[in-house]
């Protein structure tokens, strides 16, 4: 697969191991899909890694970052002021159109908040969703937001599942993407106020929403795409993985009790391993932050060298399916998407999807 031409900025500073680990995991995307690559940060620390790596065949530059944004540094006024970390700089690289794309392992909380600042979101859409993809048994499942946004309101809900929907089309080509809001119940009517409103607004979309699911629908539903806010999304995305971690060394101690066991394993090692590949998280690299001007994917701060090769390869797919344009497209088409400060009247109205009242009040009226 060639994609020359095609060029992704890489946070190479942040996550848990650094450069030593995601220089060769980008380098690794890099020789199977030909995308070239700005690894941003300190410059002695990146060279010093790079010649540890044969890559005179690629398309390969060092851009020198200072600094290294830290946890806790979310305000915008505060990422205002510190200007010469790593993920600002690989921002402003697609803000100025020296890359399509951005890849970091970085700390959530700066990167959302810089990457909001230089590059801005989408016309339409108030805040950016955490979007990440969790295995199952026949086909992956959605979750947004997985933690951008703790507090968010029932339009924000819809935004999320618009821009989720486009995602699964381009990047999972599903061609009717299921929606489903995670709620407490599966009946309509259930659970807070958020998701009940969320519910009568989806409802109203071109959307294939199928109502709401239950936590025990995530991993054996037919649902492609689960709607939550994001302090609902990050317990349940934390949740599995822990989920899946203890039921692997669980299954490892079962299967190293004695010596029938080992044998039992030597001999179910190769379906073993292939359940594992389907369970690893990192198989599917990063999470997109949707809703931006530029694609940005945000990798586990643990990510191994496998989670940053994928979430580079995910960031070109995202990239060259023009699925940021394609957002754009649905909201222009169905404008009441994404106007969801006049969406009460819309829907106390009674009006059929693909028109809206142009009444309603201001966004801090409606709530």
């Amino acid at each position: 697969m060639s994609n020359k031409g095609t060029v992704m900025a890489i946070d190479a500073m942040g996550g848990d191991w650094g450069p030593s680990v995601i220089v060769p995991g980008a380098l690794r995307a890099a020789r199977e899909t030909g995308v070239g690559l700005r690894f941003v940060g300190r410059d002695s620390e990146l060279r010093l890694e790079l010649e540890q790596h044969s890559c005179q065949d690629l398309d390969v530059e060092v851009v020198h970052a200072d600094e290294v944004a830290e946890a806790g540094e979310k305000s915008s006024h505060r990422m205002r002021k510190k200007r010469g970390t790593s993920i600002q700089v690989a921002s402003h690289l697609i803000k100025d159109g020296r890359a399509q794309g951005l890849v970091s392992a970085g700390h959530t909380g700066p990167t959302l908040a810089t990457t909001m600042l230089v590059l801005g979101r989408i016309k339409g859409i108030d805040r950016p969703g955490l979007a990440t993809i969790l295995p199952r048994e026949n086909k992956p499942l959605l979750l947004v937001d997985v933690g951008a946004n703790v507090d968010s309101k029932p339009r924000h809900l819809v935004q999320f599942a618009i821009m989720a929907d486009t995602l699964a089309r381009n990047v999972l080509k599903e061609s009717s993407p299921k929606v489903g809001i995670l709620n407490i119940g599966e009946e309509q009517g259930k659970g807070n106020a958020q998701v009940t409103e969320a519910y009568a607004m989806l409802k109203s979309t071109s959307l294939n929403f199928v109502g709401n699911m239950e936590g025990r629908d995530v991993f054996q539903s037919d649902i492609d795409i689960a709607v939550c806010d994001g302090f609902v999304g990050n317990i349940a995305l934390k949740l599995s993985e822990g989920l899946g971690r203890a039921f692997g060394k669980m299954l490892k101690q079962e299967l190293s009790r004695n010596r029938m066991s080992k044998l039992g394993a030597l001999m179910a090692r190769p379906a073993l391993n292939r359940i594992g590949k389907r369970l690893d998280y990192e198989e599917y690299g990063g999470a997109p932050l949707l809703g931006l001007n530029g694609t940005v994917f945000v990798c586990h701060g643990s990510a191994g060298q496998t989670a940053i090769c994928q979430a580079v390869k995910m960031a070109v797919e995202f990239t060259t399916t023009k699925a940021n344009d394609a957002i754009r497209q649905t909201l222009e088409m169905h404008p009441e998407l994404s106007r969801f400060h006049r969406f009460r009247h819309f829907i106390s109205s009674g009006q059929k999807s693909g028109s809206y009242s142009e009444e309603g009040g201001s966004e801090e009226q409606q709530g």
